[in-house]
């Protein structure tokens, strides 16, 4: 542990001591702090004696930093204004409520993030500390005021509202569809280079799956690439690398810009979705309820909410 109080000197001398050494005055360190020269002289003493070395040399009425000081001050300035800083950025933040919201980078990255800017200037006075991690653990955090997280809802010791259920279908970019043809039916996708999530966190469907439920069997062998990152197997289906499993809402804002395109009819619909969850044992602020209300609200906001620039 750290024992700062035994080896720090009073704030008053260090205050007064940068004054003096960035005016090189007593008398102007006095005027600016509004006390008397003598009491500036006073503090700087006390300084030098808590230190055990002198910081100023004195020649007559006239008094210039030493070596150390000079050291002593931008150690001493730096830390003042950090203090300073610090100090102000509180201030501003009173009467402001702040919702920590924890969320998936899935859901973070292509469904929250576009939507925030608008929640922020609809509501000014809350401010949003957003956590994102893929690990259930962190976003059911007892520091999270709220999570975005996929499942059920039925979480122990949490409560949660449906944000928006969970619709999945195969998406892949213009491009590779004019290179692979036009395909009939889900059973072409057998054929076609598929893009697969490697994830070990959610219950995200894969391609096996969502084969079986469209009563099709899945590829003896995987093929095609393999990441354990949503919003970037997504973006190499955008560029053009295969087809991959599309969640709607999560991919409508490509789809809507023809970044993406849905290569053939067809989704699976499940019990699962992402909910709004947070702490049973403690009643949501104001603050975590507009937000609540405002993110179901956009769901079924206009297509251009969710796009991304």
């Amino acid at each position: 542990m750290k024992q700062y109080r035994a080896h720090l000197p009073p704030l008053d001398a260090l205050v007064a001591f940068e004054a003096a050494a960035r005016l090189s005055n007593f008398t102007a360190a006095a005027r600016e702090l509004n006390l008397s020269q003598s009491a500036i002289s006073q503090q700087i003493q006390n300084l030098e004696a808590n230190l055990g070395v002198p910081l100023f040399s004195r020649m007559g009425r006239r008094v210039h930093l030493n070596h150390l000081g000079r050291e002593f001050q931008h150690i001493v300035a730096r830390a003042l204004e950090q203090i300073a800083n610090a100090s102000r950025e509180i201030r501003t933040t009173r009467g402001r409520a702040q919702v920590t919201v924890a969320a998936d980078q899935s859901i973070a990255w292509m469904w929250l993030m576009p939507r925030l800017p608008l929640f922020q200037r609809a509501q000014p006075d809350v401010t949003i500390r957003l956590v994102v991690s893929d690990s259930l653990a962190d976003c059911l955090n007892d520091m999270v005021s709220l999570a975005l997280v996929h499942g059920r809802g039925n979480w122990p010791g949490y409560r949660s509202r449906v944000l928006f259920g969970e619709e999945v279908f195969p998406v892949c970019s213009p491009g590779y569809l004019d290179r692979a043809g036009h395909l009939q039916s889900p059973e072409d996708l057998r054929n076609h280079t598929l893009l697969h999530l490697e994830d070990t966190e959610w219950q995200w469907l894969n391609w096996r799956m969502w084969l079986t439920e469209m009563d099709l069997e899945a590829p003896s062998e995987e093929h095609g690439l393999v990441i354990n990152n949503y919003p970037l197997l997504i973006e190499a289906a955008k560029n053009g690398h295969g087809i991959a499993l599309g969640w709607r809402y999560l991919v409508d804002a490509d789809i809507q810009t023809g970044r993406l395109v849905r290569p053939v009819e067809g989704a699976v619909s499940t019990d699962c979705g992402y909910h709004l969850a947070w702490r049973s044992d403690r009643e949501p602020d104001q603050g975590v309820l507009a937000l609540c209300d405002w993110l179901i609200g956009s769901v079924s906001a206009p297509p251009e909410l969710g796009q991304r620039p």
